[in-house]
């Protein structure tokens, strides 16, 4: 039976990708990567030389979290860390060629997941869907900016002081 709250887009979405991480996840845990672990490979196939920082915003997790998945990646060999020529102090992570088979064939599964994902959809729609799709994740990060310079500027705001009464 379909309620209302089953067509609700934060209901479908959600189904949607959970749907999604079990099925991604069950074929890449048979090549020994977690999920969040192909997202660091993948994201450094397409920006070579982040800081750990840099890949913490790219990713959306704590630098610390990464910290550990960088760890984790560089003692399987898939990652190093090299020091920024211009500046010493900061290190960039870089994918290792023992990486490049691995990104290529987990990315073959990413494709092969959205091919069925997408399956009953036409080209057309399927343009669509990732035009809207794009449109309201950008809205959702323009609010979360704006949202964030809110807090920060009530932050820097002295607080209030107290009046006391004088008889």
């Amino acid at each position: 039976m379909h309620t209302e709250s089953n067509r609700r887009i934060s209901f479908l979405t959600h189904d949607i990708a959970r749907r999604s991480r079990y099925w991604f996840d069950a074929r890449a845990r048979s090549r020994g990567i977690t999920r969040p672990q192909w997202r660091v490979l993948i994201s450094l196939a397409n920006a070579e030389g982040p800081t750990q920082s840099e890949l913490a915003e790219m990713l959306d997790v704590e630098r610390i979290t990464l910290c550990r998945m960088v760890d984790r990646l560089a003692e399987a060999g898939l990652v190093e860390r090299r020091a920024d020529p211009a500046d010493r102090r900061v290190w960039r992570i870089h994918l290792t060629e023992k990486a490049t088979p691995i990104v290529n064939e987990l990315s073959g599964i990413a494709s092969t997941l959205e091919e069925r994902v997408l399956a009953p959809l036409d080209s057309v729609q399927r343009e669509t869907l990732a035009e809207l799709l794009s449109i309201v994740r950008d809205h959702i990060r323009e609010e979360d900016e704006r949202l964030s310079q809110s807090l920060r500027a009530a932050a820097e705001q002295p607080a209030p002081t107290a009046v006391s009464a004088v008889d």
